[in-house]
């Protein structure tokens, strides 16, 4: 019998008032709060990336109506807002830290809003919840030469050890985009999974480095999030985004054969 597949949900900043660059990704602390009143009243187990990819690399079987919620770029209302909400229902999260937007030694300056800082990013740590890696400043993988992409995998897997003590093992992809290549460094700079977005459940057959999530906004309503993490009417609610992603595809291809034609005439 086939495994069923897995929800894993795609959240950014927890904000009551986002500024303009995070909005449409974010979500409210009212909102987040009663979407995971809705995954604890479901029946659904929460664990943290990690694990599901031990669990399918192992073959071994996993925990009933699994779910996955993870945080990208490390925006400080997941500390203020998500936390105490995680700790409620005793709910385990995967949080995707941009090193170089964490407040603190290493900051570039490029976070969109008010950012984790490294004693926070521990707290959680501690309080259950996977510190996976997204890179140092944010990039778009498969548009970088090799040497710089596999700066951006190894400095930021680096900060991460030395900040939280511990390394990180999975990957979320800035994003969302990947590619062979990509895939070959991240596994070869020793992440063992690597999250891509999708909007689609996540299966074993996808491969443990590119499991796609399902994005979560400042529009999802409790009736759509319902839907979402029961696996229902998955291809509608996300039919405009797919359109668009279609539709840049495109445009980043063109982008790539003029780059490589350049390079060619150097």
């Amino acid at each position: 019998m086939a495994e069923p597949p897995v929800p894993i949900l795609m959240y950014h900043s927890v904000a009551a008032e986002p500024n303009d660059a995070t909005r449409v990704l974010s979500v409210s602390p009212e909102a987040f709060e009663r979407q995971m009143d809705i995954v604890a009243g479901s029946g659904l187990t929460p664990i943290r990336t990690a694990e599901l990819a031990a669990r399918w690399r192992a073959g071994r079987p996993l925990p009933e109506r699994p779910l996955l919620i993870t945080f990208d770029d490390g925006y400080e209302g997941v500390h203020r807002h998500a936390l105490p909400v995680l700790a409620k229902h005793a709910f385990p999260a995967t949080l995707f830290v941009t090193t170089g937007w964490i407040r603190g030694p290493y900051d570039t300056g490029g976070g969109l809003d008010t950012m984790l800082d490294w004693g926070q990013v521990r707290e959680l740590a501690a309080a259950d919840v996977e510190i996976g890696g997204h890179t140092h400043t944010h990039p778009q993988l498969d548009q970088l030469d090799d040497r710089a992409l596999r700066h951006e995998l190894i400095h930021s897997r680096e900060i991460v050890t030395d900040e939280i003590g511990s390394v990180p093992v999975s990957l979320a992809y800035p994003y969302g985009y990947s590619s062979r290549r990509v895939r070959v460094a991240v596994r070869e700079t020793g992440y063992g999974q690597a999250l891509a977005v999708n909007n689609g459940l996540a299966r074993r057959r996808q491969g443990p480095y590119a499991l796609t999530r399902l994005t979560v906004r400042r529009t999802t309503t409790a009736e759509e999030f319902e839907r979402l993490v029961q696996g229902r009417a998955i291809a509608r609610a996300f039919a405009r985004d797919r359109a668009l992603t279609k539709g840049y595809a495109v445009v980043r291809r063109a982008r790539q054969v003029s780059r490589k034609v350049s390079r060619s005439r150097v």
